[in-house]
């Protein structure tokens, strides 16, 4: 069964039919999901929800949207709900100068606090990274220390994915690796050591092409699959049980799907 790595069910789009949509990725063969945190509330909400639901898990993180919100106070609120039992990794944090919602240099100054606080409390890290690979790469450079790790939604090319995956990280493929125009991605797709990918949708963002420009949903993850598998030339078994497994052994998830 799949594991959807990177959702966020707490968001607006999903409170109409939240738990409609839960179940429905549970009996479509989605075995767990990871509900992710981009700033206190949602860190808080994610984790009501995985509380909820026994296959849910939580992440607690500040986005790069909300870096300038992120002070020292708050990031030691995340610190007490990191605690939590359904917490299983710090994120989703990172740098976007794309859309610059958050000043760069304020972006960076939330990443790098983040990035050491995770490793204080001994969580793998959930990265986002949008037009910022070079400054990316520089900060996890500097620290000089092996991750434990992914970068979510990954939109670089295979030297850069290879590049992270050299520090310790993961990279997670979201819905975009089915469009046609994908190309880079494709490419890092069907390419990296197959102990190192993961799938997600990144919901309700970025569905996958059956279902382009409408609502994302965690059921959905299997057409990314899918097409990884297809990019791969592997059963889509074998991709399954793959990334299923690293996944759990990434987030240090129970055995039993």
């Amino acid at each position: 069964m799949l594991i959807d790595s990177h959702a966020h069910l707490d968001m607006a789009d999903f409170d109409a039919d939240r738990d409609l949509v839960i179940e429905r990725a549970r009996s479509g063969g989605v075995a767990r999901i990871v509900t992710i945190g981009i700033d206190l509330a949602s860190s808080i909400k994610a984790i009501e929800i995985a509380r909820e639901y026994g296959f849910v898990y939580a992440t607690v993180g500040y986005h790069p949207h909300n870096a300038k919100q992120a002070d020292a106070k708050v990031l030691e609120k995340l610190r007490a709900l990191a605690s939590d039992a359904k917490v299983v990794a710090w994120g989703e944090i990172g740098l976007d100068f794309f859309r610059r919602h958050s000043p760069p240099e304020l972006q960076v100054r939330a990443f790098e606090r983040q990035l050491d606080m995770a490793f204080e409390q001994e969580l793998p890290v959930i990265i986002h990274d949008r037009d910022a690979h070079p400054d990316l790469l520089r900060i996890l450079k500097s620290r000089k220390r092996q991750y434990r790790g992914v970068i979510h939604c990954f939109s670089g090319n295979y030297d850069l994915a290879m590049a992270l995956i050299d520090m310790g990280f993961h990279i997670s493929f979201p819905g975009t690796v089915t469009y046609k125009n994908a190309l880079d991605t494709q490419a890092a797709a069907s390419r990296i050591p197959l102990e190192r990918l993961l799938v997600e949708t990144d919901c309700p963002y970025l569905a996958p092409a059956p279902f382009r420009g409408k609502r994302n949903e965690p059921l959905y993850v299997k057409h990314t699959a899918e097409k990884i598998a297809q990019l791969r030339q592997l059963d889509f078994k074998q991709l399954e049980k793959a990334t299923s497994a690293n996944t759990t052994r990434l987030f240090s998830l129970p055995d039993n799907l």
